[in-house]
């Protein structure tokens, strides 16, 4: 049997959520509705989805709140899209900054809506298979370096912390869920930084670029971030679970 996407809407908005739905499931989608974070969590703990439909403006916990609460969690694969207002453009870079995959701008066309939705599952799924190394500890360790995935820094071999912008610590994080496997420039920049990449970087090449720095990485014959010519980058460097520092 086919397997039906399964969306969740999240959105105080009674008759949003309902024309959303009907819109969806009219598409071939299984959807599900939650008013709020408290209904959201009561039925991820219950299920599965494969995207979360995430309004910013709510009562409670608002979207970047529950957006930082799924990344951080069991959840943390599962693909976010955000409705946020037009003038709100801080909170669509923060959403961004905090893992959402997209955003869309209300007021908004659902057919619009079920386009993103269908892009963002396709950009999610064009990862080959992983070994999700980063998903057993908090200190990951490779080369000379460890990188604390609950700070979201790097840490060299003298203990000295480096830190990482958003779209540097979502490339590395990238890398290392999935090492010694190319990965293109296309699959890069919408794993990275979604479809507004202009806000923080023009070019996977140039964010790489930092990284590597970063890494103190000789771009002429690098140990950690690889070039290969005509498709993309590899991460070379074996990597490890260290244990947690104390304090």
């Amino acid at each position: 049997m086919d397997h039906i996407d399964h969306v969740l809407i999240v959105d105080d908005d009674r008759e949003i959520r309902d024309l959303l739905s009907n819109y969806l499931r009219k598409n071939g989608l299984r959807v599900t509705l939650a008013a709020d974070g408290r209904q959201m969590r009561a039925f991820l703990d219950a299920d599965r989805v494969d995207l979360v439909v995430l309004d910013i403006m709510m009562p409670g916990d608002d979207g970047l709140v529950l957006c930082r609460e799924l990344r951080s969690g069991r959840h943390k694969a599962t693909p976010v899209l955000m409705l946020t207002a037009r003038s709100d453009e801080t909170d669509r870079i923060v959403g961004l900054e905090m893992g959402a995959d997209d955003y869309l701008v209300k007021p908004f066309a659902a057919r619009e809506l079920l386009a993103r939705i269908k892009a963002v599952l396709r950009r999610t799924r064009m990862l080959p298979p992983n070994l999700q190394v980063t998903e057993a500890g908090r200190l990951l360790a490779f080369g000379a370096w460890q990188l604390d995935t609950t700070s979201r820094h790097l840490i060299d071999a003298t203990g000295t912390v480096v830190p990482l912008s958003g779209a540097e610590y979502r490339l590395l994080r990238v890398l290392l869920d999935h090492p010694q496997r190319v990965l293109s420039r296309d699959q890069l920049l919408n794993l990275t930084q979604g479809r507004d990449a202009e806000l923080f970087d023009r070019s996977v090449d140039l964010l790489v670029s930092r990284l590597r720095q970063r890494l103190k990485d000789d771009a002429r014959e690098p140990a950690y971030i690889k070039t290969v010519r005509s498709e993309g980058y590899v991460f070379a460097m074996p990597i490890t679970i260290a244990q947690a520092r104390e304090g």
